[in-house]
């Protein structure tokens, strides 16, 4: 039995197993094991699993894993946490720069805990008459609802993702407008195959669907999530979206050896 030191780090609720895996020394091809390092009854219990891992030039590598156990996309709120971590293991202070499947990342490390993570620019978000679908680092499909409270965001999330994305999938977020630039949030994410208390790529998705239907004329969005309050700010060009920054709060949870 191998002994695995592990970090439980969290972004307004979306909860991370986090390993410094600079020693190359995590199966990063056992799949099982890390899908029952994230089970939450018979393991650690988070919605991933990421791996800090050197680069030759930047500050270091992120390698994101879902509950499942499969290589995934772009995490938004998995970065900040993995950036938070980073400060903590004295690799980086108060910014960062690293690279994650989706490409370079440039972040920063604010007061309170609060991070701020550079998204990949976004050249195409595709308006439909009920929907409006965008990849924010993973694919998002975004709809409008007047009664988020009561939205079976299980259900129909799942109805949806199946039903127009195939095995592939893409995660399905559900938005009630508040005042002004603010929007309630809910998440259906695939991988984790369930809703989540938060979803950065998620969040990201949603600010540049409401912007591009004109729901909000702001460049900046605040989205209330089952797990807190998150913020988008973005600008806007012919092309599409650059210059796009997700920002909230990561925090360590707890330090713990599991054997595997």
């Amino acid at each position: 039995m191998e002994t695995i030191v592990f970090f439980k780090y969290q972004g307004t609720g979306n909860d991370f197993v986090i390993i410094d895996n600079r020693e190359l020394t995590f199966d990063k091809n056992n799949v099982e094991l890390i899908a029952r390092l994230c089970d939450r009854k018979f393991g650690i219990g988070a919605d991933g699993l990421m791996l800090l891992e050197n680069h030759e030039t930047l500050d270091f590598t992120m390698v994101y894993y879902n509950a499942d156990g499969n290589e995934s996309s772009m995490c938004g709120n998995g970065g900040r946490c993995l950036v938070s971590f980073a400060q903590f293991l004295g690799i980086v202070k108060e910014e960062a720069n690293f690279v994650a499947i989706d490409g370079f990342h440039l972040a920063h490390v604010l007061d309170d805990g609060i991070v701020s993570l550079q998204m990949s620019k976004v050249s195409l978000v595709e308006v439909f008459p009920e929907h409006v679908f965008t990849n924010t680092g993973s694919p998002h499909h975004v709809q409008l609802t007047d009664d988020l409270d009561h939205t079976d965001v299980f259900t129909q999330g799942r109805a949806i993702r199946n039903k127009l994305y195939g095995k592939e999938g893409a995660n399905i977020n559900f938005v009630e407008p508040q005042e002004g630039n603010v929007f309630k949030v809910r998440t259906y994410e695939r991988g984790v195959e369930g809703e989540t208390l938060s979803c950065g790529t998620g969040v990201t998705a949603v600010a540049l669907a409401m912007h591009s239907t004109k729901q909000t004329p702001d460049k900046e969005v605040i989205l209330l999530t089952l797990g807190g309050e998150l913020k988008v700010k973005y600008r806007p060009t012919p092309q599409g979206y650059e210059d796009i920054w997700l920002t909230g709060p990561a925090v360590q949870v707890f330090k713990g050896e599991i054997e595997a």
